[in-house]
């Protein structure tokens, strides 16, 4: 294929809206599914904070940022964020998506946990990121200046002789063969990895690869240890399993245990919006002990479910629960990862030609544990700042750019499924909730176990890594912070530090495809 000018890998909110960012410059966008499906920006349904209500400020949504990121928020970048609110409302708004509003033609806002203020733009409800997707996807197709690659799956990047990225090796599924897709500047927002996990309210799919291409060019990867685990999932045996939306609590739902017991007070201050690594090991903490955790709505929500919150009430009527007049089981699960790439407030990583954006970058927006709706206001606003960079720069030509020799060997698949049951019951029995010393070590010996398999593929091989990284960190903070929690270093150090983590390349050999 012929070398493009900017090529972006990934399709959710952070890749779509840099694309459209980026014009009149033209621009590939590639994608392994069709656009929409299996992007966890579809289904996000808390939606978006921005500081736009009458009694609410962009310093109040900072604070609330930094105290929620437990001392490891880059204050800048979340001044950027927080500032960048408003702008990113009224910016959607004009790309069509219809945010909720009162009868007066204001903006309806909630609450969520760790704000101040009601501060959280939805959209239809619960569907805040579907209807932001549905209204980026229509200007997408409409925008002459971008060209989407549909079912093209990225394998690895390619790298120039100086080390800089040049562009991604590819499988394009439609034609069955590998493609070297040449780029001068290649951008990463290929989102998270909660499909590492057994259990996730993220497409299964979402495996870190981008987090495992990058560091293996050589990017350093920053707190890859944090992940962030939504207090409730809906604990109905699905996989991935549904989300029940934050926004729940915001509106009055209560957790109570299998008695009918609130236990929230037990725990935090904030009760139900305390920050989510104190809801989620709350919830956790009961369902060790059996008692069991249920969001209670019956009193705060009730008949008005059904129209406030359609998805959630799908996904209940689907397990035959009535959260009109029924409790619903919850359990913590796999939603967020606040470290990846490291990038600085452009989106640049430690890499020449390679950017990141959303929730494979770490842009320091989110330390040890993000805030609320947060996430899609990240992509928007880093997405245009890269969008501004790059948008009238004189870009190098990396056309000598090489795959890795590695790679070409393996089966362009994704992971086998036997494969991955292993690797995610791992995750979530060493690596998830509450770590340790033992419980991170065994991790690893799985995943060094899984290498050594004689079924890898392409797929597999990204995903073991992406692992690794998290447990290695994990591993190398030996204290508790934010999402973060070793049972056997339960206290918060003194010292603020971050874990960075990168590849020694120098023995990865290159190779032209």
């Amino acid at each position: 294929m012929p070398a493009a000018d900017i090529l972006i890998i990934g399709a959710g909110v952070a890749g779509l809206y840099t694309a459209l960012k980026l014009a009149p410059r033209p621009v590939t966008v590639i994608t392994a599914r069709p656009l929409g499906e299996a992007s966890s920006s579809a289904w996000a349904q808390g939606g978006m904070a921005a500081a736009v209500g009458p009694d609410d400020s962009a310093k109040l949504h900072l604070a609330d940022t930094l105290g929620a990121g437990a001392g490891l928020v880059d204050a800048e970048a979340a001044r950027v964020l927080a500032e960048g609110g408003a702008f990113a409302v009224e910016e959607l708004t004009r790309y069509g998506v219809a945010f909720d509003r009162n009868a007066d033609g204001s903006l309806k806002l909630g609450r969520e946990a760790a704000h101040c203020r009601d501060c959280i733009v939805h959209a239809t409800g619960d569907r805040a990121g579907a209807a932001i997707m549905e209204a980026l996807i229509a200007a997408v197709r409409k925008s002459p200046h971008i060209a989407v690659l549909e079912r093209v799956v990225v394998e690895d990047l390619l790298r120039d002789d100086q080390g800089a990225v040049g562009g991604a090796l590819a499988y394009d599924v439609k034609k069955a063969a590998r493609v070297a897709l040449r780029a001068s500047e290649t951008v990463l927002a290929t989102g998270g990895l909660g499909g590492l996990y057994a259990v996730t309210t993220n497409p299964t799919p979402a495996q870190g690869h981008g987090l495992a291409f990058a560091a293996r060019a050589g990017a350093v990867i920053r707190d890859p240890e944090f992940v962030q685990f939504h207090p409730t999932a809906l604990d109905i045996g699905a996989d991935p399993a549904p989300l029940a939306t934050e926004a729940l609590r915001g509106d009055g739902a209560l957790l109570v245990n299998r008695d009918g017991r609130r236990f929230m007070p037990d725990y935090h201050k904030g009760a139900e919006l305390a920050p989510r690594d104190v809801v989620a090991r709350a919830v956790e903490a009961e369902r060790a002990a059996g008692r069991g955790a249920y969001l209670d709505a019956r009193a705060a929500i009730g008949a008005k479910f059904p129209d406030a919150y359609p998805t959630v009430f799908a996904a209940c009527r689907r397990a035959n629960i009535d959260p009109c007049t029924e409790l619903m089981p919850v359990a913590p699960a796999a939603h967020y990862h606040m470290g990846g790439v490291m990038t600085d407030l452009d989106g640049r990583s430690s890499l020449e030609g390679l950017s990141a954006v959303g929730e494979v970058a770490s842009s320091g927006v989110h330390g040890a544990n993000r805030l609320a709706s947060n996430s899609l206001l990240e992509a928007v606003v880093f997405g245009a700042r890269i969008a501004d960079r790059l948008r009238d720069a004189t870009l190098k030509s990396r056309k000598t750019a090489k795959a890795p020799a590695d790679r070409l060997p393996l089966a362009s698949k994704p992971a086998p499924p036997a494969a991955m049951a292993i690797l995610r019951a791992a995750m979530s029995k060493g690596a998830a909730l509450i770590r340790s010393e033992q419980s991170l070590l065994k991790t690893i010996d799985v995943i060094s176990a899984l290498r050594r398999r004689g079924d890898m593929t392409s797929g597999l091989k990204s995903a073991l890594a992406s692992a690794e990284l998290i447990a290695q960190g994990a591993l190398d903070r030996e204290e508790s912070r934010g999402a973060h929690t070793r049972a056997d270093f339960p206290d918060t150090g003194e010292e603020r530090f971050h874990t960075e983590l990168s590849i020694d390349v120098s023995e990865i050999e290159m190779e032209k495809v």
